[in-house]
């Protein structure tokens, strides 16, 4: 498995991993808990394939959406699972077009990262997650 990286993570410079989650692919699920349809509180629950630039699967990516704005947004929760380590993500994420969300924990080779990941939906149906990390500073 290789990750295209970016730039290097020392000093100010950030570490920038580009992958894609395939949303055709894996397991989902909706937990309609209101009226049918969209609704305040649904639940979606995905386990999708996480692949990079070149589409080679390369992990796992995980996670759940709690709906709180129907038809606009969700906050969801997800961990990226790749060689080495894992990423965990949280935030707003929009019905349309791209979100950030603030990257909230690490294990593995990313121990030690902070920054966000921006999300933005493709026609097929994948989705382009890209990953800005900054080494946090020891005190």
């Amino acid at each position: 498995m290789s990750l295209t990286l970016n730039a290097q993570a020392n000093g100010s410079k950030p570490l920038v991993i580009v992958t894609l989650a395939d949303s055709t692919r894996g397991h989902k699920s909706t937990v309609d808990i209101g009226p049918p349809g969209p609704s305040l509180g649904d639940l979606f629950v995905f386990d999708q394939p996480l692949m990079d630039e070149h589409r080679r699967d390369i992990g796992s990516n995980s996670g759940y959406c709690i709906n709180t704005l129907p038809g606009v947004h969700s906050q969801c929760q997800w961990t990226l699972l790749m060689d080495g380590g894992t990423i965990v993500v949280a935030g707003q994420e929009q019905e349309v077009g791209r979100s950030v969300v603030a990257v909230i924990g690490a294990t593995g080779k990313y121990i030690g990262y902070t920054g966000e990941m921006t999300s933005e939906p493709n026609a097929d149906g994948t989705f382009t997650q890209t990953l800005t990390l900054y080494r946090r500073h020891s005190e």
